[in-house]
């Protein structure tokens, strides 16, 4: 049986501004991603990475076209249900991690988790499981400032995948990173998405990395092109 997509982008359009001035960042933009694939995204300044991050994570909505999170259309979505489906479909890491600084690495995994109902107790299991998988279960009472940075972005990712999503999207989650320490978190990240079946889109300038993921794709003139070498 064929798996179907995790993520489909169908003519998307995003626009920003009216007129003469409109600034077409996304036109026409189409993609599909597969459970367990990681697809690298290279592309320079201003062609529209985030756009397209920020819309296929339904932080904005399309002027036009479709996004479909496995299997249902989600354009129309009220905006209750679209923050519903981001907090169980979707997980985020950014080049910062965006830790909360007064709260420990374990801490930080629990709070999405007992938000999305579970109890404190299963939230602390499950936090202690991905810090492990992670390799930094011994780090897992320090704050974020006890970290290092290699060891914040793994934390950030455990974070992003604590509520079991199929979706992972990653904007340079390894940008402020020496190529060392970039290389053992991207090697946790793909045994994560490879084990878990999670679909992946991650921006990068890091070629050496995109070269190791399934598909490289860019944005040319708000279209998404595959160069995949």
């Amino acid at each position: 049986m064929n798996k179907k997509p995790a993520l489909i982008l169908k003519n998307v359009v995003r626009t920003y501004g009216e007129g003469p001035q409109a600034l077409h960042v996304l036109n026409g933009a189409d993609l599909e991603i597969m459970p367990g694939e990681m697809v690298a995204m290279i592309a320079p300044s201003g062609a529209g990475k985030s756009t397209l991050l920020h819309s296929a994570g339904l932080l904005e909505r399309p002027d036009s076209g479709e996004i479909y999170i496995r299997d249902k259309a989600t354009r129309d979505l009220s905006d209750d249900e679209r923050t519903k489906m981001r907090r169980h479909t979707i997980g985020f890491v950014y080049q910062f991690h965006h830790l909360l600084p007064e709260f420990s690495a374990e801490e930080n995994l629990m709070i999405p988790q007992m938000i999305n109902g579970l109890t404190r107790a299963e939230a602390k299991e499950r936090s202690r499981e991905l810090l492990d998988y992670m390799k930094i279960g011994e780090r897992a009472d320090h704050r974020p400032s006890e970290l290092s940075g290699g060891e914040q972005q793994r934390v950030a990712i455990a974070r992003a995948v604590a509520n079991s999503p199929r979706i992972l999207l990653a904007d340079e989650p390894t940008g402020n990173l020496d190529p060392e320490t970039a290389s053992h978190v991207f090697a946790t990240l793909e045994s994560l998405v490879r084990n878990t079946g999670l679909a992946a889109l991650i921006a990068t300038h890091n070629h050496v990395l995109a070269r190791q993921m399934d598909r490289c794709i860019t944005l040319e003139a708000g279209k998404i092109i595959d160069i995949t070498e």
